[in-house]
């Protein structure tokens, strides 16, 4: 159980770099919602050398942590638990202290995602393509190995991504192809494209947009819309965005560390959103 939701409590983003981190936004917004008024959300760059030291100077005030990179596998051996999500993917997004002084770990990247699907009315599909091979990318698959009912295709530049979206297809008991990404055109074709690459890649592919897009899920947020994103909504194509992703798995957070469910989900994305066009 996550600590008492009467109680001051804090919680915090760690990470490098953090600056540009929305989480606090989100969470700050979930705790005005909730009438949290003793509630505190920071943000911390910290590195994985940095990351156990940190966590030893943490009081029985603290309810949780939220992690980005490069910390969510560097903290998995200084939790006492983690969930079959996290473990699925060698990756933990959230730290929940009990009160008895347990470290929790778990993954809300992928539940997150694939309830930015649900919510854009994506429950299944019978095949996908995922561009790109990161950490993101790992989590996409695990997302689909709950939504996805045949091949998932992924668009990798290099031999060595390649055997490692490979090895977390059959990981994650998923049906995993790999294709060059010379050949990424063809992905947009699929019923659901998920982009996991950094901001600027996938440029290039808008002009490739067909004129009856499907779904894309780009997990971008800022800048927004990418040049794939805005060709994609203006043919007609549904288009799941990086801040969807951002406030549910940040809700799935909220929910984790105070205790209250549901979190305030249109509260926590009026404030991402907010935030996004004041930058």
């Amino acid at each position: 159980m996550p600590a008492r939701a009467t109680d001051a409590r804090r919680a915090a983003v760690l990470g490098k770099p953090i600056a540009h981190s929305l989480s606090p936004v989100l969470h700050r917004a979930a705790y005005d919602e909730l009438g949290l008024a003793d509630w505190s959300y920071e943000r911390f760059e910290i590195d994985e050398a940095r990351l156990p030291g940190f966590l030893g100077t943490l009081g029985p005030e603290w309810a949780g942590l939220s992690l980005t990179m490069p910390l969510k596998r560097a903290v998995i051996p200084l939790v006492d638990e983690i969930s079959e999500t996290a473990a699925s993917v060698d990756a933990v997004n959230t730290v929940v202290f009990t009160e008895d002084g347990r470290r929790l770990g778990d993954n809300t990247d992928i539940p997150g995602m694939v309830a930015a699907l649900r919510e854009h009315g994506i429950e299944q599909v019978d095949s996908a393509a995922v561009l790109g091979a990161g950490a993101t990318a790992s989590s996409a698959l695990a997302a689909l190995a709950r939504i996805c009912t045949g091949e998932v295709v992924a668009y990798v530049r290099s031999e060595e991504r390649a055997a490692e979206m490979r090895h977390w297809g059959e990981r994650l008991d998923v049906e995993v192809r790999t294709a060059d990404w010379a050949d990424a055109e063809q992905a947009l074709h699929a019923p659901l494209v998920i982009a996991t690459t950094p901001a600027g890649t996938t440029d290039a592919l808008a002009g490739a947009v067909p004129e009856r897009p499907t779904t894309l899920f780009d997990v971008l947020y800022h800048p927004w819309p990418t040049a794939l994103a805005a060709r994609w909504s203006m043919f007609g194509g549904a288009v799941v965005s990086g801040l969807d992703l951002l406030v549910h798995q940040a809700v799935l957070q909220v929910e984790q560390m105070t205790g209250r469910a549901p979190a305030p989900l249109d509260a926590m994305r009026r404030a991402g959103e907010k935030a996004l066009a004041e930058r």
